[in-house]
């Protein structure tokens, strides 16, 4: 009895420890296609960055993604923002270009549309001209034509109103302007995740869509003396037609902001949405979101 016992341990000993190394392999085997599963959190240049799923509004990525920085002009969002959301918008109306429009750009070196005085443009080519050359001519006309007040002054400061107004309506804290186009005194900021909403936002809008993911447009406008010129445009987004998806949204640089890029992708249905705020140079914020897309993408 003694050794028939001994041999029946021995042999759910034996079964045991087969069982566990099996157990074991399996186990590794599956925390290994786990780890796999995961990819490794991007290491970006700039301060800020923050990127979501658009559709769940899921946050796949955030470094600092609440703290205020200086956006520069990917302020230009919510000015498009808040011109497509005016009621009975026409966006064939015709504005008249004016000196000021002109002057303004050359006072702040500010980049331009090239909107030449008296020329006639839609509020449809100023969107295009406010967010592929990323014009400040264009973002002060339609300031101008949107704001309400019978001056110019008391229409953009309208307009700025309705900007903190919707930023309001979103929800959000940590977002301020004082300016139209990004060039600011100052109280102009928001975060990665602020702005990535307000661009979520603004991408539900069709016209929006379709703007920023134009990369080059010739427009037809209506000359001072009644005949036409066209204004070529390019999109200043190096994205589109370099990532495979991209489908928007806006660069912005400035000495507070230095290189920024609110950038949407979407890829087997999934659509994913995400700013970098503050980098280091034009490269190294394309080649930013480039990374935090791949990233969000395998999540």
């Amino acid at each position: 009895m003694k050794t028939g016992l001994k041999g029946i341990n021995r042999a759910s000993v034996a079964a045991t420890v087969t069982l566990t190394a099996g157990a074991v392999l399996a186990g590794s085997a599956f925390a290994s296609t786990a780890q796999a599963a995961t990819p490794p959190t991007p290491s970006i240049a700039a301060k800020g960055g923050f990127v979501m799923n658009s559709g769940t509004a899921k946050t796949l990525y955030g470094k600092a993604a609440d703290t205020r920085r200086s956006t520069g002009s990917t302020t230009k969002i919510m000015t498009a923002k808040v011109v497509l959301a005016q009621k009975n918008l026409n966006l064939d109306s015709k504005v008249t270009v004016q000196k000021a429009y002109s002057d303004y750009i050359v006072s702040k070196t500010a980049s331009s549309a090239r909107l030449i005085v008296g020329d006639k443009v839609t509020v449809r080519q100023l969107l295009y001209g406010l967010m592929l050359p990323s014009g400040c001519d264009a973002a002060y006309a339609l300031a101008d034509k949107f704001g309400s007040g019978s001056t110019r002054a008391a229409r953009v400061k309208s307009f700025i109103g309705k900007m903190n107004a919707s930023a309001k309506s979103l929800g959000l804290k940590n977002t301020h302007f004082d300016s139209f186009d990004g060039i600011g005194s100052g109280s102009n900021y928001s975060t990665p995740r602020d702005l990535t909403k307000i661009a979520g936002s603004a991408m539900k809008n069709s016209t929006f869509r379709t703007i920023v993911k134009t990369k080059s447009t010739k427009q037809k406008v209506t000359t001072k003396s009644g005949g036409y010129r066209y204004m070529s445009w390019t999109n200043t987004n190096p994205l589109l037609g370099s990532y495979s998806g991209a489908i928007g949204v806006k660069t912005g640089s400035g000495p507070s902001a230095k290189y920024c890029l609110v950038f949407a992708a979407t890829r087997n249905g999934k659509t994913v949405i995400g700013t970098v705020l503050t980098s280091t140079s034009a490269t190294t914020r394309t080649s930013d979101a480039k990374k935090l897309l791949d990233y969000a993408f395998k999540k």
